[in-house]
């Protein structure tokens, strides 16, 4: 049985990719802070076994315990969606900062989440599907990360480019491997009622990553949507 693993799994987007995997037979994993929504997000999933592995993805150690513990409960990952979106709280404690205001210690933990996250994770999983010869790995971030500038949250800009960079480095590296990495970039106000901006609509393109390993690059765009605005800029978990 085929197995994805969803790091950051949020009632979005999470949803939305582990639901469409599901249909498909996938069995899913489940990965993120609080144990509540990612039960909440496994009672609505039927027909595959779905496994809760509550990891803060900052904390390395046991992001990658996770991983290992979703693996040997379900089986190996085929597929790995990487896609963290900070809290409240978390921006209470790091919070966006204009290009000219940012330091290093406002971009240190945008960097932690995102970029040393994706490796983390990463790493855990790609030893198993290079020895397998097949496996997917999508690492999602908002419209900063490629196509879109917005000064004034630099840190978080920085960090996702970042990821963006690290997922086009992972395709080229893997070529020949059977391994297919791509970044997927969502500039659009997720689940405002817009069609093309549903989660379930910009989940069939996650699918299709995985089943055609067509793209490495990933610019999603509801041009039906208007503009992507500020405060909607980070809505991809």
């Amino acid at each position: 049985m085929s197995v994805i693993a969803i790091v950051g799994a949020g009632s979005l987007m999470g949803r939305a990719i582990a639901t469409r995997f599901a249909a498909e037979g996938f069995d899913v994993a489940l990965i993120a802070r609080g144990r509540g929504a990612l039960d909440d997000i496994a009672a609505g999933i039927d027909g595959v076994r779905v496994g809760v592995f509550p990891a803060d993805i900052t904390d390395r150690a046991a992001l990658t315990g996770a991983l290992a513990e979703a693996e040997e409960r379900l089986g190996p990952i085929e597929v790995l969606e990487f896609s963290p979106t900070p809290r409240p709280a978390d921006l209470a404690v790091a919070p966006f900062t204009d290009a000219a205001d940012t330091s290093v210690e406002a971009l240190a933990p945008h960097i932690e989440l995102h970029l040393y996250g994706s490796v983390a994770a990463v790493r855990q999983v790609l030893p198993g599907m290079i020895a397998r010869g097949s496996g997917t790995i999508l690492l999602t971030a908002g419209a900063v990360s490629s196509r879109m500038i917005v000064p004034q949250i630099a840190n978080v800009s920085i960090a996702v480019s970042a990821l963006r960079n690290y997922a086009l480095n992972l395709h080229a590296g893997l070529a020949g491997t059977g391994v297919h990495a791509a970044h997927v970039s969502i500039a659009a106000n997720i689940g405002q009622g817009r069609p093309g901006s549903e989660p379930d609509v910009i989940a069939e393109e996650y699918w299709r990553l995985h089943v055609t390993h067509a793209e490495s690059d990933l610019f999603y765009q509801d041009l039906d949507d208007g503009p992507v605005q500020l405060s909607d800029r980070y809505t991809a978990g």
